[in-house]
């Protein structure tokens, strides 16, 4: 692989801790966890005592005021790892900067010292039943009533759905308007009229607590409006390019380590009397996966780059995601072929990454989605 010039030697460092952690803290419990279908909340306690959650965080609020590589880090070692059931990633780098970067001081005073310890979970749900990766057409309301609003609805495929203490709600303010109507809203769910739904059994990422919520009358202190009212679908839209770009990160550090456990596969692995790295297939196959896996590393790297500077748009951060996530299917898809049999075995990790890697096209917008943003960067006047 191409050295990496992402990551300073004080990255590597933290990485290092990071990964010790995870080896002690989280893998031997994780097989468990895809039967209990969430990870045990102690875990996220322990990582916010290690400043594992956050790290973003000013230091005025309690955090370590680093940058996104660190994050970063985070999450190539949990998806190197095969650790899908861990949602610091929603937490750290989707829901939590919301509140950095468009709540009032009185809300992170309130609730970003413990985003950072652990004791909040969040999470953020933006997807209902009806309407997909369609944000402008969602069908929650709030309805604003004297010193609250009215919060009724649903939504569904909601990460961290059942651990969460705090979740930002999309809902319309306005029902009558389209993306000028929609507003986000911390609401806790220990809220009256709030309820979660069972735990959804999905094809992977079965250590991930995934939920529907219900939303029956509850009443939300008009303090808890995020930012501006109308406002919801600008800050979705610019919030958007890092997740895409975390969603990226995680695919190719995945991809790396399918790719790494294969090797291993083949070298040992024998058929008709030699082993399978000795057939031209297997080297042929290796050789094309490296070289596609090495260029889109290096373009990944690039886009961490410019999210540094600031300067990671939509576009650009929506092909990382699309063909991220694209060649991460298809080098575990290529891998569990040259498994065999056993890369069908949930006991391998090629076939626990196989199945955890498909909803990657689907969420944080599905791929279709980043084609049309792409499209539509392109064919601009």
């Amino acid at each position: 692989m191409i050295p990496r010039t992402v990551f300073n030697e004080d990255h590597e460092q933290f990485r290092n801790t990071v990964r010790k952690f995870l080896e002690n803290e989280a893998a031997p419990y994780h097989h468990q966890w895809e039967k209990d279908g969430q990870v045990d909340r102690e875990l996220w306690t322990k990582a916010g005592q290690m400043g594992f959650l956050c790290p973003q965080i000013p230091e005025e609020y309690g955090g370590l005021g680093l940058d996104f590589g660190y994050n970063a880090i985070v999450a190539e070692e949990i998806s190197r790892a095969n650790l899908t059931g861990i949602g610091w990633g929603l937490h750290s780098d989707i829901a939590v900067p919301y509140i950095v970067n468009y709540g009032s001081e009185e809300q992170k005073q309130k609730y970003l010292p413990k985003c950072i310890s652990g004791e909040i979970i969040t999470a953020i749900a933006m997807t209902e039943p009806g309407t997909g990766s369609d944000l402008q057409n969602v069908r929650t309301t709030a309805i604003r009533n004297g010193d609250h609003y009215v919060l009724n609805g649903s939504k569904t495929f909601i990460t961290n759905g059942q651990l969460a203490d705090l979740v930002i709600i999309v809902a319309k303010t306005n029902p009558d308007e389209g993306a000028a109507g929609v507003s986000l809203l911390l609401v806790e769910t220990a809220s009256p009229g709030f309820k979660k739904g069972t735990n959804l059994e999905k094809v992977g990422m079965k250590a991930q607590d995934t939920s529907e919520l219900f939303f029956d009358d509850v009443k939300v202190p008009a303090e808890n409006l995020l930012g501006g009212e109308g406002q919801g679908f600008i800050y979705l839209m610019q919030e958007l390019a890092q997740e895409r770009l975390g969603v990226a990160i995680g695919a190719i550090a995945n991809a790396e380590a399918g790719l790494r456990w294969t090797v291993d596969y083949v070298r040992e692995r024998k058929a008709f009397g030699k082993p399978i790295a000795a057939f031209q297939n297997t080297q042929f196959k290796l050789a094309e996966l490296a070289s596609e896996l090495t260029a889109l590393r290096v373009f990944v790297d690039r886009c961490m780059e410019l999210h540094y500077e600031k300067k990671l748009d939509a576009s650009t951060a929506a092909k990382a995601k699309l063909l991220a996530t694209d060649f991460q299917c298809k080098l575990l898809d290529e891998c569990v072929q040259l498994h065999g049999g056993y890369g069908y075995m949930w006991e391998y990790p090629i076939a626990r990454a196989w199945a955890d890697a498909r909803v990657q096209r689907i969420y944080a917008g599905t791929n279709e989605i980043m084609k049309l943003i792409i499209s539509r960067d392109l064919l601009k006047d």
